[in-house]
């Protein structure tokens, strides 16, 4: 029986094919060296490395080793945090049109003192005062400035909607009616999305003034582009068949729109806008920052006045506003889903 030669050319070719995968190559190795480099590089310009060192110094902090910046801060806020301010004391002087004989509701008043300073003579004096006390009086502004937070999140998804859905057609390869229009289209959605909400709520507080109608228009402007994105895909990606059944029956471009695509997408079209009205509610909760509605004014106020414990109130309040919403918007999407 012949053996064959394992030095022919054929022979060389199956013992190569028949070599194990390096996982580890000098290719592989240049490339983790040129990554480690990038990264190191990265870490540093972040600042990363400092935040891994302040946070371990941190850990070893709370186990009695050393002391740390960061947990002296934390622990600063968390005493000034509690207890949760949720009522407020107001001189009557500054209440204006207050019925003595119809306080509102749990409001009472409280005698007090207050001191002044004579500038002239260098002395203290006290002089009598009276205040209104409101029991809850804080927490219901905080709601109340919660709710319009909340109807702005509302507002800018409905202006959205209205905004991106003839955009999303348009912007859709299968249904554009010409090339020129779907590019406008694409290029409308790309510049929406490209903007951030708080850079146009800037904008817009300098055209419409402080308050809430720069915050909905900021949000309309915003996520009109991140749904007519959605939008258009998911029309490009309906199933082709019953498309082709209705064009080939004689039915015009609308009409299998109307019948063939929105059934199929539809449900997918209404995740997207309840995913969008959750994050403006979100969104618009810190565009008051700006000057923009909501409740983002009233925490900026009382962040930049050190009152932590009013902080630590408006945080639980959005919160719990946002857990709540979290549970009702799944419990409307199992309904129409």
């Amino acid at each position: 029986m012949s053996r064959s030669n394992p030095n022919t050319p054929q022979n060389r070719a199956d013992w190569r094919e028949w070599q194990l995968y390096r996982a580890i190559t000098p290719k592989t190795l240049l490339f983790a060296f040129l990554a480690f480099v990038l990264l190191t590089w990265s870490a540093n310009n972040t600042e990363m490395d400092k935040a891994a060192l302040e946070t371990g110094k941190a850990v070893l902090s709370i186990v009695g080793i050393g002391e740390s910046d960061v947990l002296q801060g934390v622990s600063k806020f968390g005493a000034q945090a509690f207890p949760l301010q949720i009522s407020t004391r107001t001189e009557l002087s500054r209440v204006q049109a207050l019925d003595l004989d119809n306080l509102p509701w749990l409001s009472y008043i409280e005698e007090g003192v207050q001191r002044k300073y004579n500038a002239f003579n260098d002395t203290w004096t006290e002089e009598p005062v009276q205040y209104l006390v409101e029991p809850i009086g804080y927490l219901n502004k905080v709601l109340w400035m919660m709710w319009e937070t909340i109807e702005m999140g509302f507002w800018g998804t409905l202006i959205s909607v209205i905004i991106s859905l003839p955009l999303g057609i348009l912007a859709a390869k299968n249904f554009s009616p010409h090339p020129v229009v779907y590019q406008i289209a694409r290029s409308i959605l790309s510049f929406h999305r490209a903007m951030p909400e708080l850079i146009l709520a800037l904008f817009l507080v300098l055209i419409y003034g402080f308050g809430p109608i720069a915050g909905i228009l900021a949000l309309a402007i915003h996520t009109s582009g991140v749904l007519g994105k959605f939008f258009a895909d998911e029309i490009e990606n309906a199933p082709k068949g019953p498309q082709m059944a209705l064009k080939s029956a004689g039915a015009h471009s609308l009409k299998v729109l109307r019948y063939a695509v929105l059934p199929h997408v539809l449900p997918a079209w209404i995740a997207y806008i309840q995913y969008i009205f959750e994050r403006n509610i979100r969104t618009a909760t810190v565009l008051g920052i700006v000057g923009a509605g909501g409740i983002g004014m009233e925490l900026k106020g009382r962040w930049d006045l050190f009152d932590y414990g009013h902080v630590s109130t408006i945080l639980l309040i959005i919160f719990i506003s946002v857990v709540l919403l979290e549970a009702f918007s799944q419990r409307l999407r199992s309904k129409t889903l």
